[in-house]
């Protein structure tokens, strides 16, 4: 399955400016495995068994957690569940001590999900299983921008040249940042628009990486469009006028997705404030990959834990 030799056996995922053009390329070639035991009748392959995982989430997460839990149940992974309202953590045990406890008990994987950027590190450095960002504060998610380049190559073919428009809360999103760092590093040239409080602007010193004022600029002649959440759990007050302005101003409708090739693919990390950055209409339309995008996350997790607890070989996945 490796290409080159390249692995990922032992390795954390802590993030996509770590891996190279190869790591991207192995994982998904990878994740088209995977899929095809998703749509199979019988999911359940041995190819982790005996291996164990936790997932740690310190934030809400619906699809994040529950696809890495069928992903490490769909391999045959023993998985246990932790959030911070039903552990310890409410009585004020300390991530550090909490990670200690989890090693403890004789995990090979921590998917762990943090409100602060760099605790995934902090993870890393501090216990010896594999440590899986499932998201850290505004820093990065690593396996959200494997499954939308997942996502785009199932539907383009190819990802080098594409012209990607990345729209919305550029400042706090780590989809934004992991998706830039992966497409880069796969070629794709990515255009980015929203308010300008919302826009970092040492973005703009980036090499292939285009900031707009203006969407419309941003989405002409795109072959995707990735629509961000407007994420107001981590906004201060005075960021945009009002939800209505930015709608207005600055959501994806039909008169600016007209703008895009006429095949453009339209991605969306969820979940979706509709009417809000995405309109109803674009997202339950014929460009529309969103809900794919769910299944197709169950998949690049499932290529992750295999191939970061497995190396990728002697692999049982046709049980």
């Amino acid at each position: 399955m490796s290409k080159n030799n390249v692995s990922l056996s032992g390795k954390s995922i802590l993030g996509l400016e770590y891996f190279n053009a190869d790591e991207i390329q192995l994982v998904l070639e990878t994740a088209k495995e995977m899929k095809n035991i998703i749509n199979r009748d019988i999911k359940k392959v041995p190819t982790l068994r005996g291996k164990s995982i936790v997932n740690l989430f310190y934030e809400p997460s619906t699809r994040t957690r529950s696809s890495f839990e069928l992903a490490g149940k769909y391999l045959g992974a023993d998985v246990i569940n932790i959030t911070a309202g039903t552990s310890s953590i409410v009585k004020g045990e300390s991530l550090r001590d909490t990670l200690l406890t989890v090693e403890a008990m004789g995990v090979d994987a921590i998917v762990m999900r943090h409100k602060s950027e760099g605790a995934a590190e902090y993870a890393h450095q501090v216990v010896k299983p594999a440590i899986i960002n499932a998201g850290d504060g505004a820093h990065a998610h690593p396996s959200q921008g494997l499954l939308d380049l997942f996502t785009i190559a199932q539907h383009k073919k190819t990802l080098k040249g594409l012209k990607v428009a990345i729209l919305g809360d550029i400042l706090h999103s780590r989809v934004a940042r992991s998706d830039i760092w992966g497409m880069r590093k796969m070629g794709m040239e990515v255009h980015l628009a929203g308010p300008q409080t919302l826009l970092p602007r040492f973005l703009t010193a980036e090499e292939g990486v285009f900031v707009h004022e203006r969407i419309e600029d941003a989405v002409e002649a795109a072959d995707v469009i990735n629509v961000l959440r407007i994420q107001l759990e981590r906004q201060k007050s005075g960021l945009f006028p009002s939800p209505r302005e930015y709608a207005r101003i600055f959501g994806l409708n039909r008169e600016r997705l007209s703008r895009a090739k006429e095949d453009v693919l339209v991605l969306h990390p969820g979940p979706m404030n509709k009417g809000l950055e995405i309109s109803p209409d674009i997202a339950y339309s014929d460009h529309s990959a969103i809900q794919e995008q769910v299944q197709n996350g169950v998949a690049v997790r499932m290529a992750l834990l295999t191939l970061v607890l497995m190396g990728g070989k002697n692999l049982e996945i046709n049980a």
